[in-house]
């Protein structure tokens, strides 16, 4: 959520910043500085109210000690006046800032100066590309194939017991799935990355904090009794730690990572692009979130995007970076990097990650602070990225390695597999 101060400050600089989103902020913006602007008059009229019947009270007890019982009590009816308007002003104060926080909510996040126009993935720049594209036999098939002749992922089998988008993973494949888990986790920890294993559910708070509510409920399952959501990341939940929290100086850098099941609903995802392990409803990922000083978030964002890209070498695929244009951000980030690594049989690329930072947008909504060394208490930054999300990693570790004799297994995963090729 933007800040209502930068509305009040920069409001043109923020209309004409959020066209890069293709997002026009006009009347949400005045719509909001509207707001906030009688939310002023309306505190500054209930303080008078206050401060006249605090000066009242005190009257009504010098009165009483004084012998003045009439007086007093001629007072004590003033008293009950200001007091009935005090209410009646408090009230319409709290429905003013309750609209007020309603309609900033609906603004975007500002984007990074060096977002790109644009209205589509079509539009992504390219910033980086590492890899050769691997020749394949003229018989090499797609994951889903090598899935079902190598029995280790059931995609039917998963449609009968919940439904399309929820495989079983099976034997080895299964076992490729937990060595994939270990070999992230074990590198986060290795960079400096403190382990959660995080609840799946989360409350409204948490996914107000983080942005997915109130506006993308329909992508997440809800538990309409309890009224929980099941996570679309781990983010949510690891992010939504500092909630409510001050951080101080010497806590930075915050540096969190999680393994965890991700559940997305995926409404309108249709077609060849979304099939086998293209397009999930329920996946594995592992999340990487840092909680910076706002002086140091960019430098964070850039380091953050180089470990994923070890990570992505290291299993010996080829992988482009894109950063994101505005048409293609998300409505929290400010700035994205995008990991898409090269699936051989399907020819074509698929995004394996996203690394993002939210600058104080997250951080606004969840009041996460810190106390800067001036002694003030200030918005601190948050970002995150995928380290990575399995699906379109073992899709592409399938077809690229796939030879007469079976899958080869990437040196850097064998120690968790146990085996070098998968027949």
């Amino acid at each position: 959520m933007l800040q209502i101060s930068l509305l009040h400050e920069n409001k043109q600089a923020v209309i004409d910043a959020l066209k890069i989103k293709n997002f026009d902020a006009t009347e949400i913006v005045e719509r909001s500085i509207t707001l906030d602007n009688k939310r002023k008059e309306l505190k500054g009229t209930l303080d008078n109210i206050l401060a006249e019947s605090n000066k009242m009270a005190k009257e009504i007890g010098m009165l009483f000690k004084s012998g003045k019982p009439q007086e007093a009590n001629q007072l004590k009816e003033k008293t009950s006046e200001l007091k009935a308007q005090s209410k009646k002003v408090e009230e319409e104060l709290n429905e003013v800032m309750e609209t007020l926080d309603k309609t900033l909510v609906e603004l975007p996040n500002i984007p990074h100066p060096s977002v790109p126009a644009g209205k589509s993935d079509q539009d992504n720049e390219k910033v980086y590309e590492e890899g050769s594209i691997p020749e394949l036999d003229s018989d090499a098939v797609p994951h889903w194939d090598l899935a079902a002749k190598y029995e280790i992922i059931d995609f039917d089998l998963g449609s009968k017991v919940t439904g399309a988008g929820f495989p079983f993973y099976r034997g080895k494949g299964a076992r490729l799935q937990r060595a994939l888990i270990n070999f992230f986790l074990d590198r986060a920890i290795e960079a400096g990355y403190l382990e959660y294993q995080p609840p799946l559910l989360i409350n409204e708070a948490s996914g107000y904090g983080t942005g997915q509510l109130p506006d993308k409920e329909g992508q997440m399952y809800h538990a309409q009794i309890d009224n929980l959501f099941l996570i679309p990341t781990a983010e949510v939940p690891i992010t939504n730690i500092y909630r409510n929290v001050i951080l101080k100086m010497e806590d930075f850098p915050v540096k969190n990572v999680a393994y965890s099941n991700c559940f997305r609903r995926e409404a309108g995802s249709y077609g060849k692009d979304v099939r086998g392990l293209n397009r999930l409803h329920q996946f594995d990922k592992v999340e990487i979130v840092q909680i910076r000083h706002p002086e140091e978030s960019y430098k964070a964002l850039e380091e953050m995007k180089d470990y994923v890209a070890s990570l992505v070498r290291d299993l010996g695929l080829p992988f482009r970076i894109l950063r994101l244009c505005g048409g293609d951000l998300s409505f929290t980030s400010a700035l994205t990097y995008d990991f898409e690594v090269y699936s051989a049989a399907q020819k074509r690329w698929l995004e394996v990650s996203s690394v993002s930072n939210f600058e104080a947008f997250q951080a606004n909504r969840m009041k996460l602070r810190f106390k800067d060394n001036d002694g003030k208490t200030k918005l601190a930054h948050t970002l995150n990225g995928s380290a990575l999300a399995l699906p379109r990693i073992v899709a592409a570790l399938l077809e690229n390695n796939q030879t007469p004799q079976g899958i080869k297994i990437p040196k850097a995963l064998v120690p968790y597999t146990g085996f070098d090729i998968l027949t």
